[in-house]
């Protein structure tokens, strides 16, 4: 047990954190188009947000067939580059410290997402099942449909998915970001060559679960080149049960998460990256992790650790008073109160999320949220 609250500074490397209330990477589908730019909504959205300690921006894919759904923004053109630009800079002025979400969705794609309408890419040439995409069916106008089949990359192919990651970081510097973070969670592109579901190469990158994890190790180290290892976090979504939300919210049950996800730590901490992000099943009625792999995960690795998952102030002062993580990102209950960690503070009632305008829209839900008082 420790003395320490939600309002206690955090080091991450040479950053220092206000507080210990995140704001997670969460899916907005905002960006401007064509183009999936950031634009003057999502400079908003993120100022409006910068009193929390830390934040990580939505998941920004790292080149064009990174995209799984309409009107997420990406990292890859001058254009995007200059659109996060403004968000940083709007961060900045408010005294918040934003990374950047880099993202590829590997299989969990559609051919009309693709350039050129081609097979998304993946490990190897299994599809996904149990999942959704979303495409644009007109201006403003999309639909919900299952991926496409996917092809396997080559082996070159994979060593030039790493450099693109190495561009993203370098992008993401340029637009001014103080870090990055990896989306090696959900079933996507870094999952899925973690995974014993997704991944069947017979190369470098699969069979073992070390060769397995090659892929990840190799994208740290390039992008730890651009911003240096503390200065980047991965995130991982650890499931421990096999039900249909899990694969519909969250994809890839190991058959042995324990080990794989304490052997990736294990890694993670040998390359000295700043945070490791946790990302729970956040269901009505999901199972809690287990304690013994949160125990377990603190003794592999030594850096900062990051939880979030339906967490209320509450849940997260207990994991921090156990001494099991460190950082805690609250996700739709930021989405709905902008100036989350003074309400919390203060004990302040919280705003109701509004569902329906999650994904895609207008301002409606996503910078019209009150301040308090309101």
């Amino acid at each position: 047990m420790n003395d320490k609250s939600l309002f206690t500074p955090l080091q991450i490397g040479d950053l220092t954190l206000a507080n210990r209330i995140a704001l997670p990477p969460l899916t907005r589908c905002r960006s401007e188009q064509p183009g999936n730019v950031p634009g003057e909504m999502m400079v908003d959205y993120y100022r409006q947000r910068a009193s929390a300690g830390f934040m990580v921006t939505e998941g920004t894919q790292i080149e064009p067939r990174g995209q799984g759904y309409a009107w997420t923004p990406g990292i890859h053109s001058a254009e995007q580059i200059a659109g996060w630009k403004k968000v940083t800079e709007a961060v900045h002025q408010e005294g918040g410290t934003l990374f950047c979400q880099l993202w590829h969705v590997g299989r969990v794609s559609h051919s009309e997402l693709q350039p050129a309408k081609l097979q998304p890419v993946a490990p190897s040439a299994v599809a996904v099942t149990g999942v959704r995409v979303f495409i644009e069916t007109g201006p403003g106008e999309g639909m919900l449909t299952a991926p496409s089949e996917p092809r396997e990359l080559t082996t070159a192919e994979v060593k030039e998915i790493v450099g693109l990651y190495r561009q993203a970081a370098e992008n993401a510097k340029e637009a001014g970001f103080d870090g990055v973070e990896l989306h090696a969670a959900n079933g996507y592109l870094i999952n899925q060559f973690i995974s014993e579901h997704s991944n069947f190469r017979t190369d470098e990158y699969g069979g073992t679960l070390a060769n397995r994890l090659r892929f990840l190790q190799e994208i740290v180290t390039e992008v730890s080149a651009v911003f240096g290892n503390q200065r980047v976090g991965v995130r991982f979504a650890p499931l421990f049960t096999s039900t249909s939300e899990d694969r519909v919210y969250l994809g890839l049950v190991e058959s042995d998460p324990y080990t794989t996800y304490i052997t990736a730590a294990k890694m993670l901490d040998s390359l000295k990256v700043g945070y490791l992000s946790i990302a729970e099943a956040d269901w009505d009625n999901s199972p809690e992790l287990p304690e013994d792999f949160r125990s377990a995960l603190r003794a592999a690795f030594s850096g900062v650790i990051m939880y979030a998952g339906r967490y209320t102030q509450e849940k997260a002062e207990r994991v921090l008073q156990q001494g099991w993580g460190d950082l805690f990102g609250f996700g739709r209950t930021f989405i709905a109160n902008p100036d989350l960690p003074y309400r919390l503070r203060n004990g302040y009632s919280l705003n109701a999320v509004d569902a329906a305008s999650l994904y895609g829209g207008t301002r409606k839900g996503y910078t019209d949220y009150p301040f308090y008082p309101s």
